[in-house]
């Protein structure tokens, strides 16, 4: 997946997309970083509690994807670095397979 289908998927609301996986490829340990959406929420776009100390809330899928949260750089500014594992708890392949209508 590249960064514009990622990046229209969470702007355009998309189901399934309440909790995304990843890790940089450039981190020898792998670390799992999360991002989601929630729904009817004033600020429903989020990056987990493990990035941000006690995790960080966003208005637009913009702000989330510009956050520069990630050793001082966003997940656009990283994105060749990063490697997609699970969206909404599949991992990012049966996520493809079982979504191929969006």
């Amino acid at each position: 997946m590249d960064f514009k289908t990622l990046f229209d998927l969470f702007e355009n609301k998309k189901p399934n997309i309440d909790e995304t996986a990843f890790y940089f490829q450039t981190d020898p340990d792998k670390k799992e970083h999360f991002i989601g959406f929630i729904p009817h929420k004033e600020f429903p776009y989020w990056i987990g509690l493990c990035d941000i100390d006690g995790g960080s809330n966003f208005k637009t899928a913009k702000e989330l994807f510009e956050a520069p949260v990630f050793d001082g750089k966003s997940i656009e500014d990283r994105w060749e670095e990063v490697v997609l594992t699970e969206m909404s708890g599949l991992s990012i392949d049966d996520w493809i397979k079982n979504n191929s209508e969006l």
